[in-house]
């Protein structure tokens, strides 16, 4: 470790956390000597040796047993995911923290529905006087998009819809009010990235994911959606599609939501090829794309293919523990420290024949820095004045599931949830002289963080994978709609005695290699120095937001601001 902390670092820690908008900080010096700093932080040398609890030894004991073959890869609705719920309950009631699912037990159950599609060998489609016959695995993957036992279409067009985008605030619809009832819809993954001004530039928003452009298809009456997969627009190989994207599909039960029959990847190399038929070039209609006035281009190429599906309802559950706040006024508020507990379960075998999903990194890891911060939070003989939900999410894989069923139904009204500290497969390579702040720059978390990974000696970068569009892609984004802050931490890049850019080749590694691969596995050698460091941020920045007189808000103008404003609104009334 580079330091430990001492009283003063945590006074001057909540006093910036503690300033409103309209009474800018003073400087951290001067916060230390003020009384108010000193009742608001409840910092004390206990605090400091309540960290000390997170330690390699417990983290890395913690990953090894949920990660090992015996969960079997943590899937919903397992008896892998029924293990590894009671195994986080019992380490919290052993901690000595507090039921918290609200009717006295420690899981938050949720309904899913198992979707499982038998996808055809070959995908078949026909225009301008051609056939091409598309092959599963190698080049599609295609998921049902109804919860019902066959999905079907009929002789549907092909469209070309750029990136399926409609963004009001950006000036910006693909669709262009065209009739798209009962078409499939071909699109490119990610959103505009050239402009910095325009779609946050290589900042990947919610526009560029999955899960957006499948429910903006459906919305236009479409029965299916296509998207064309590239490795840099996706951020990550076709592999993960194949593994992801296979197998039983978890969802949470169908409401009244336009739904498409099918959702459907194909190629980058296969799209072309199709596209060919109509004779266009896949180039030049991306490159049409780019600009405001495109319009939906109809290929002319039709296709029938149905699938039978088998319906499977099951039930997994968020796993709930609560250290009740110390101040009587503000007990009734959290800080919620979240981490996903599932993984993909039981899939396809890999060349040495591995069918287990173990999920190690992701996201054994990050529970087991979510569980050493309780475990410090609960060594604390006075607790921190706002309370802290410590909530082990589940079926974050198949599309955040469990987060936004608690955003849904939540135990804290959303407006008295003072911050979301988040952890999805953290640092387990070694220390760092920085730290990935996904979602820097949006809130007033900002400035708590960075004086804490200053008292480190480690710098707060943004997300350094910004293309990949990490913020949309774990737990906090689900808490964040219903205008929570949120703090999502990932690994830095600059490892200390490395090369410069070592950090970035290992994650890139990880990502073409081990990512969603029965590979994901623990490792012996794993170098637990930064994970411990990442996981303190966490426990001195909940601290800090957890003794503050004021919450964080997120800046003005911020896409979740109106969330936030609402929320607050609510609880006033």
């Amino acid at each position: 470790m580079k330091l430990k902390y001492s009283i003063p670092f945590m006074m001057a820690a909540v006093a910036v956390a503690s300033c409103s908008k309209e009474q800018p900080a003073a400087s951290a010096e001067a916060e230390v000597t003020a009384p108010a700093a000193v009742v608001a932080s409840g910092g004390n040398p206990a605090a400091e040796e309540a960290s000390m609890q997170i330690t390699d030894e417990y983290m890395r004991g913690i990953i090894v047993e949920i990660s090992s073959d015996a969960y079997e890869g943590r899937g919903p609705g397992s008896q892998g995911d029924v293990k590894a719920r009671e195994y986080l309950a019992k380490q919290m009631q052993e901690m000595g923290l507090l039921p918290a699912a609200g009717d006295g037990s420690w899981e938050q159950p949720f309904d899913l529905v198992g979707v499982n599609a038998a996808q055809p060998e070959t995908w078949t489609f026909e225009g301008h006087g051609q056939t091409k016959i598309l092959k599963q695995w190698d080049q599609f993957i295609i998921g049902s998009g109804v919860q019902s036992e066959r999905a079907e279409v009929r002789d549907a067009e092909i469209v070309f819809v750029g990136y399926g985008i409609q963004a009001p605030e950006y000036d910006w619809d693909d669709y262009k009010g065209a009739d798209l009832e009962g078409k499939i819809l071909l699109m490119m993954n990610n959103d505009p990235d050239w402009d910095p001004d325009l779609f946050a530039g290589e900042t990947r928003l919610w526009y560029g994911r999955w899960d957006y452009k499948y429910l903006s298809s459906a919305t236009q009456g479409a029965v299916a959606a296509i998207i064309i997969h590239t490795t840099p627009s996706a951020g990550y190989p076709f592999q993960v599609v194949q593994t992801s994207w296979t197998g039983e599909q978890f969802e949470l039960p169908a409401g009244d939501e336009p739904r498409n029959q099918f959702n459907a990847w194909v190629t980058e190399d296969t799209a072309r090829d199709l596209v060919a038929m109509a004779g266009l070039d896949l180039d030049e209609l991306r490159e049409a794309a780019f600009n405001r006035d495109f319009e939906p281009v109809p290929l002319g190429i039709t296709t029938s293919i149905g699938m039978d599906i088998g319906i499977n309802r099951v039930q997994s559950a968020n796993v709930l523990g609560l250290i009740p706040g110390s101040d009587p006024e503000l007990k009734d508020e959290v800080v919620i420290y979240t981490a996903h507990h599932d993984h993909l379960g039981i899939g396809k075998p890999n060349a040495e024949g591995d069918n287990i999903y173990n999920g190690a990194r992701d996201n054994a890891s990050g529970v087991a820095v979510v569980m050493a911060i309780a475990k410090a939070l609960a060594t604390l003989p006075d607790a921190p004045r706002r309370s802290s939900l410590i909530a082990f999410v589940g079926a974050e894989e198949q599309g955040l599931l469990g987060s936004l069923y608690y955003a849904n139904n939540p135990t804290f009204a959303p407006g008295r949830i003072a911050a979301n500290i988040n952890y999805d497969n953290p640092n387990i390579l070694g220390d760092t002289h920085d730290v990935t702040f996904v979602g820097l720059g949006k809130s007033s978390i900002d400035q708590i963080l960075e004086l804490i990974a200053g008292e480190q000696g480690r710098e707060v970068k943004p997300d350094q994978f910004a293309d990949k569009g990490y913020f949309y892609r774990s737990d906090q984004f689900s808490l964040a709609k219903i205008g929570v802050p949120a703090m999502y931490l990932k690994p830095g890049t600059e490892y200390v005695d490395r090369p410069p850019e070592w950090g970035r080749e290992q994650q890139e590694h990880y990502t073409n290699v081990h990512y969603h691969q029965p590979s994901d596995e623990y490792d012996d050698t794993w170098d637990f120095e930064g994970l411990i460091e990442d996981a303190l941020l966490g426990y001195w920045t909940g601290l800090a937001v957890a003794n503050a007189d004021d919450m964080p808000q997120w800046n003005e103008g911020d896409e979740f601001e109106a969330a936030r404003l609402k929320a607050l609104s609510d609880v006033e009334d």
